[in-house]
């Protein structure tokens, strides 16, 4: 993401606020010329972080067309920019996890694992459910990947290789450890009773990803 000027943050705030808005609204609503909230929102397009969306006849306050009426963009933020403002889910899920294991205890918090593993694994059911083995692991990546996991399948011999190279649960991982190990038990339940999933690489132990070895069971 782009470093964010002052003058683009205000752009990126005040989209978050209307929703969409012309360049000639975001000029008046900040008292800068069109050519240069054009040239602050070129640069958030190009970072992806808004895009053009309808047209509609530029005009000025008073109603009168701008420029004989000419059609103007209506920008709007895309979902990358929602990385420019806070995020507290991590701190909410640690928060969370700590309320629980305080108030109920460790078995409580372990019920709560396992409820979010059984959800999760009828999840992955629906899409890798009678598919061959390397459909199998390649959706489960697709699935992870569209979770936040950037999953991807490689092939070692005649073993797969599911590696996940971010944890969007980190932090709550490395407070609750059970976490890690169901999604073990999620996958190799998702897999199936014809493999073996072994975890090779571990983002909590100190590596750069999480890598799963899928061996064929003779």
């Amino acid at each position: 993401m782009i470093e964010l000027t002052d003058a683009k943050r205000r752009i990126v705030e005040r989209l978050k606020r209307v929703d969409s808005a012309t360049a000639t609204e975001l000029a008046l609503e900040f008292e800068l010329t069109d050519t240069a909230v054009r040239q602050h929102l070129e640069a958030l397009e190009t970072a992806g972080l808004v895009h053009r969306g309808t047209t509609r006849p530029d005009v000025r306050p008073d109603g009168a067309p701008h420029g004989r009426g000419r059609p103007a963009a209506e920008w709007q933020l895309t979902p990358l920019a929602s990385g420019a403002f806070p995020d507290r889910h991590a701190d909410l899920s640690l928060e969370l996890i700590e309320s629980i294991r305080a108030s109920l205890g460790e078995a409580a918090l372990q019920q709560v694992i396992t409820e979010r593993s059984v959800r999760q694994l009828a999840d992955y059911h629906r899409v890798l459910e009678g598919q061959s083995l390397p459909v199998r692991v390649r959706r489960l990546a697709e699935r992870r990947t569209a979770e936040g996991y950037v999953a991807e399948v490689r092939t070692d011999g005649d073993d797969l290789l599911l590696i996940e190279h971010h944890c969007p649960i980190g932090a709550a991982a490395a407070s609750c450890q059970g976490l890690c190990r169901s999604e073990l038990e999620v996958f190799q339940a998702a897999l199936g009773d014809d493999v073996d999933v072994r975890r090779e690489q571990h983002l909590l132990s100190g590596d750069q990803r999480c890598s799963y070895r899928i061996i064929r069971r003779a």
